[in-house]
């Protein structure tokens, strides 16, 4: 008999893929959602989902829609990062409550939110989490609440990444909303942080690929099971600038300052600035995941190209058009230009 999934975020980027990644490897899918019918118009390419109406916020719904399943994909979000502290806590315990009634094991997407610069440069699993943001604090707080539950005799998978692109309804993160402009042909790349400094991103088709090989082999996992998702580290951080002109085959593209001046002016009004501003400081300092753990467990961590990833990400996103992507692989310019690619 097949297993089946609660996905909560269906219509989200990491939500969405998990559905497409487990369907695939012969699980059942069910989804909550406040407007089911337009939910399955927005994904008419899941034709397989089985939705479910109700509100992740609402501890009864998630508990009638967990009934008989084996895993429930926490996947929901606030768009925007709009009313986290209203929201995140809350629905975390919505979850484990029904995974406790379900018998279900919990697949929760991490993020760096948890850290602050001591577990800088390269985090581990084990690395201290000593947030300095609200955002870290809340997401620490969400993790302390299932590492409990583990205790309790709920199983937990935590696959930590870095930030997020890519994937069917992957608008909700940097690269959608700090580096290119959804809906709009490319006139400009905007770019966050100082060139040379390292950042981490994780293409969500192979995040979701990644936890759905995990939870193949759930008999084998800890009750609390934590693996960073190495995707796709760029030594130097203004590589992801160079991806993109490549991918859009125009090396000509102006790359420009994230216009944080700007942002931090409007933060008083605007709540998405204003926790974007927070975590600035994501982009000063390197920040890599260790996924040595994972690649020994799975013996390997699926990955896709950078110049195929960032290819498709901006085609879903209506930047570019639909194109087939380059045969060969992505080489940037900066590595180039410092030498380490001959």
């Amino acid at each position: 008999m097949a297993s089946t999934a609660l996905i909560l975020g269906a219509t989200g980027g990491f939500g969405g893929e998990m559905a497409k990644a487990l369907h695939a490897h012969g699980w059942q899918i069910r989804a909550l959602n406040r407007n089911p019918k337009a939910a399955a118009r927005q994904l008419a390419d899941m034709p397989f989902i089985d939705w479910v109406k109700g509100d992740a916020m609402r501890a009864g719904d998630v508990r009638d829609a967990a009934e008989g399943v084996d895993v429930i994909v926490h996947g929901v979000n606030p768009p925007g990062y709009r009313n986290w502290a209203g929201t995140v806590v809350p629905m975390i315990g919505n979850t484990i409550a029904a995974a406790k009634a379900a018998g279900a094991r919990i697949l929760f997407p991490g993020t760096v939110y948890n850290y602050g610069p001591d577990a800088f440069p390269v985090i581990r699993e084990t690395s201290p989490q000593k947030p300095e943001t609200r955002k870290g604090k809340l997401r620490v707080e969400m993790e302390r609440r299932l590492h409990a539950a583990s205790e309790e005799g709920v199983p937990v998978l935590i696959l930590r990444a870095g930030d997020f692109f890519g994937g069917r309804n992957g608008d909700n993160n940097w690269f959608a909303q700090g580096l290119v402009k959804p809906g709009k042909k490319l006139r400009a790349v905007a770019y966050p942080g100082p060139h040379p400094v390292g950042h981490n991103w994780a293409y969500l088709p192979d995040m979701a690929e990644t936890a759905a090989r995990l939870l193949l082999r759930a008999d084998e996992l800890e009750p609390l099971a934590v693996f960073n998702f190495g995707g796709h580290w760029l030594e130097q951080g203004i590589e992801m600038a160079d991806a993109i002109r490549y991918a859009a085959r125009n090396p000509d593209l102006p790359v420009k300052r994230l216009p944080w001046f700007a942002l931090t002016l409007l933060s008083p009004f605007v709540e998405t600035f204003r926790e974007m501003r927070e975590m600035r400081y994501l982009w000063k300092k390197p920040v890599r995941l260790d996924n040595a753990k994972l690649v020994a467990f799975l013996g390997h961590e699926p990955h896709t190209s950078l110049d195929i990833a960032v290819r498709a990400t901006l085609a879903d996103l209506g930047c570019i058009d639909a194109a087939p992507a380059a045969a060969h692989g992505y080489v940037s310019p900066s590595l180039i230009a410092k030498g380490t690619i001959q």
